[in-house]
């Protein structure tokens, strides 16, 4: 009996000691990784939670007017027909006529999206506001002054827009990049035909992203198996041109497509002096240059995970199908292609998804029927400053780029696509 307790007494000790190890090997591990998981969470976790936020913040107007947007938001219209109450219009008097000259721009540029417009209205009626009258408080009176300063006061949809844009969340910006809005009803309805455009955009960018990536692929395939089956140097030369774009500027290299392909460039030259043509031929500053241009940029990108498939497939493999009787083209449909397609759908993957978010390339060289969803992105953001409209297209364009590696893992595997067999 006391054997028995010894024991037990010793084997609470090794498992309380296994235990403590076993608590500072995680501890370990975890220090480990921890600049690894900030890293992550500071440059990607983050600007995409702040994209999030930005595609439906919506403050501009409560900062300037706040306590109108409150009385706003208590406003329940019947009808689209409907002026807001007498309290309303006072508010709103009160607070422009107080507000900070900045707020009120920003709340000027916010109204702008809703009704082309608003922001001549906003600030012309700003800069009238000098002496308020003094019966501002009688029923009528603010509606009839403003009026005066500007028969549009008298209108609703300069109100109900104005309503809109008085929530802290809206969806607007999310709808918008979508061609969709909503009306004075709060029905959420299609953009005016002459304003749909973003889903045309979005189209055009997936179209051309699939354009590259199956050219890329065509050529990709080949030249990457060359680089396997090549003698040593000049495999090595092969691998050196492929690697050579990602050590030049991508601007110098954008740079020397143009002179390539203008009117008197090389290509034109060339082509002149051979005879095979008499006029210069339109190769830049349309869709054709936008695609010889986007073709060499990605071709790297797909020739380099093919590359690594085909170095990892034993060379006998093919020697075995063939020494059974298989036609060198059955072996390559039953042998060797299935093997690579760990390869083609990482490389079909990563070139989709860098040619969809390019936007210098496709700025600099193609025309403006050509631009893409990452040029209209980098347009709301540096230029326009509308970060909201910037934000929404950019989780269009990651959601669609979610979409395809989803369908990417769907058909190859998750494991493949990484590497893993």
């Amino acid at each position: 009996m006391t054997l028995t307790v010894q024991d037990s007494a010793e084997t609470r000790k090794l498992r309380h000691a296994w235990g403590q190890a076993g608590k500072r090997r995680r501890t370990i591990s975890l220090l480990l990784v921890a600049p690894l998981f900030v890293y992550v969470l500071l440059t990607f976790m983050l600007p995409i939670g702040m994209m999030l936020y930005k595609a439906v913040e919506n403050v501009e107007l409560i900062r300037a007017v706040p306590e109108t947007t409150v009385a706003l938001g208590q406003w329940k219209p019947a009808s689209p027909d409907e002026l807001p109450p007498d309290i309303v219009f006072t508010t709103f008097l009160k607070e422009i006529s107080a507000a900070p000259r900045n707020l009120v721009g920003e709340a000027a540029r916010r109204l702008n999206y809703e009704v082309s417009g608003y922001r001549t209205l906003l600030t012309s009626t700003v800069r009238k506001l000098r002496i308020l009258p003094e019966n501002l408080s009688e029923e009528g009176a603010a509606r009839r002054f403003m009026a005066e300063i500007d028969a549009r006061w008298e209108e609703p949809a300069y109100w109900h827009a104005m309503k809109r844009a008085s929530s802290t969340y809206t969806p607007y910006y999310m709808l918008a990049a979508v061609d969709l809005g909503i009306d004075d009803a709060g029905q959420v309805v299609q953009a005016p035909e002459e304003q749909r455009t973003y889903i045309d955009i979005l189209l055009r960018t997936l179209k051309t992203a699939a354009i590259v990536t199956a050219v890329c692929v065509l050529l990709g395939y080949p030249l990457a198996n060359l680089m396997v089956v090549a003698p040593r140097p000049f495999s090595i030369a092969l691998i050196i041109a492929v690697m050579l774009p990602f050590w030049t500027s991508l601007l110098a290299r954008t740079s020397a497509w143009i002179v390539l392909l203008q009117r008197e460039g090389l290509v034109n030259s060339l082509l002149g002096y051979l005879g095979l043509i008499r006029e210069p031929l339109e190769l830049i500053f349309n869709t054709t240059g936008l695609y010889i241009v986007m073709i060499h940029m990605m071709l790297p990108f797909m020739v380099l995970p093919l590359y690594s498939a085909m170095k990892g497939i034993p060379p006998h493999f093919m020697k075995a199908s063939a020494s059974l009787g298989a036609h060198p083209v059955r072996g390559f449909l039953n042998v060797y292609l299935p093997m690579t397609l760990p390869g083609v759908g990482a490389g079909v993957l990563l070139t989709f998804i860098v040619t969809a978010g390019y936007y210098i390339t496709p700025s600099l060289v193609a025309s403006a029927r050509d631009q893409m969803l990452g040029y209209f992105i980098a347009f709301f953001a540096n230029t326009t400053i509308n970060w909201g409209m910037a934000s929404a297209l950019g989780i269009i364009l990651l959601a669609c780029t979610v979409a395809v590696y989803f369908l990417a893992a769907r058909t190859v595997g998750v494991r493949q696509l990484a590497g893993l067999k």
